[in-house]
């Protein structure tokens, strides 16, 4: 929904890895995805810190779904206007990983995450 290419209904965003082994993305969310008039959805908000969060442990050869996410949102992110979203891995021990994720528009961060992932295997799931 958030990253895949294959739903053409999805938001589209391409995290590339950073020369510091984070993630990071550039996003211009739509009005068709804010809350308020103008504002973004804060639950879109968070997909995409989670989104971020998860590739960047894809980036690392480990995929594990988010067992917790915990958001902090600090000033509304406007719609229609581009953003940067980006992910590191904060700890790393497995089958536990925690990471943090942040979101920052005109200069400012928007919204922060912190999320831990356990790895488990992945053989029975869809994608």
């Amino acid at each position: 929904m958030i990253c895949g290419s294959a739903n053409t209904g999805g938001l589209g965003l391409r995290c590339r890895v950073q020369r510091d082994g984070g993630v990071a993305a550039f996003f211009t969310g739509s009005r068709l995805l804010q809350g308020y008039d103008g504002w973004l959805h804060g639950g879109v908000i968070a997909a995409l810190l989670d989104s971020a969060m998860t590739h960047c442990l894809f980036a690392h050869g480990c995929p594990a779904p988010t067992a917790e996410l915990q958001v902090r949102y600090s000033h509304p992110v406007r719609a229609g206007r581009r953003m940067r979203v980006s992910a590191r891995i904060v700890q790393s021990k497995h089958p536990l990983h925690v990471l943090a994720a942040e979101l920052c528009q005109d200069g400012q961060v928007k919204a922060r995450a912190s999320g831990k992932f356990v790895a488990k295997s992945l053989s029975g799931l869809k994608t």
